[in-house]
């Protein structure tokens, strides 16, 4: 298992541009290890401060921190399922939602779907099953346009359904990926942020539950430190935190935020401690909680 240890100095001219890139510099330390080392992360969660976004996930640093919109932007869906790779096979169909006909009410509720969506594109990529592309393909558009961003969405969508046709797996992963890259710029233009943390909340939650029932059915050591990222569940966390009260405050937001804060806990292991099956089976449950929870729709 691959962690980062990156040191980078991003320099841009802008004011803007360099108090982001400032925040980027503080964030970038990560513990690179082979396979057969254990990670030494520890938890970057301070009282009152939200915790940087872990710099694995950050998709490309340098456009973001450009574009000014590192501050509420959210990582990156493809390179959480990037770190995930090694634990290929997961059991995608026996951990999948079918998610009902009628689209959410909510905003919120569409954001966390579409992550969730995005996520299943990612596993249904990774493991072969391109006939699942097209109804995902499909359920994409209808909540880009019920979130106010379909023509950006239906340019991918379009495109997915092509590259399932041509088999193009890495096609399939860029399209997903510009997916989530694109419905936040079309947040931000319509200053609706907070729910591009959902997005990417929605995928990592899907991922988390796939990865973790992996871990469970074929438990290594190895294999189960890909679970054990307590800087991802802070993150997590502390995003929550930050969305607005209307949003923070309900209680499905209060029962996932308890949640993340939990898995911290769990995944974090002292210098001397290794996985144990024991709290990867307790990983393993919360996370089909919080994917419970998550897709429990406001009413």
């Amino acid at each position: 298992m691959l962690y980062y240890n990156i040191m980078r100095t991003i320099t841009i001219t802008t004011t803007a541009s360099l108090i982001a890139s400032l925040t980027l510099t503080c964030s970038l330390t990560a513990q690179q290890t082979t396979p057969n080392t254990k990670p030494n992360t520890k938890l970057q969660n301070k009282k009152n401060k939200p915790a940087p976004i872990p710099i694995d996930l950050i998709e490309d640093p340098h456009v973001r921190a450009e574009l000014g919109i590192n501050e509420f932007t959210a990582p990156s869906i493809r390179l959480i399922f990037d770190d995930l790779d090694q634990l290929t096979p997961m059991p995608v169909r026996e951990t999948r939602h079918t998610l009902p006909k009628r689209m959410p009410l909510s905003r919120t509720d569409l954001a966390l779907e579409i992550g969730f969506l995005i996520a299943d594109g990612f596993l249904a990529v990774q493991h072969g099953h391109i006939e699942d592309i097209e109804p995902i393909a499909k359920n994409l558009s209808k909540y880009g346009r019920a979130l106010g961003a379909g023509d950006r969405v239906n340019r991918h969508a379009k495109s997915l359904l092509e590259n399932a046709k041509k088999k193009n797996t890495e096609a399939l992963k860029d399209q997903l990926a510009a997916t989530q890259k694109d419905v936040e710029k079309e947040l931000v233009q319509l200053k609706d942020a907070d729910l591009a943390h959902l997005i990417s909340l929605g995928g990592w939650i899907r991922a988390l539950e796939c990865a973790s029932a992996a871990v469970t059915k074929e438990f290594t050591e190895e294999r189960a430190y890909q679970l054990f990222r307590e800087d991802i569940a802070d993150y997590y966390e502390g995003s929550i935190g930050g969305l607005e009260p209307r949003i923070s405050k309900t209680p499905k937001f209060t029962a996932i935020r308890e949640i993340c804060s939990g898995l911290k806990l769990t995944m974090t292991l002292a210098d001397d401690q290794e996985p144990s099956e024991k709290k990867v089976t307790e990983i393993t449950t919360q996370a089909k909680k919080l994917a419970k929870i998550t897709l429990k729709r406001d009413k």
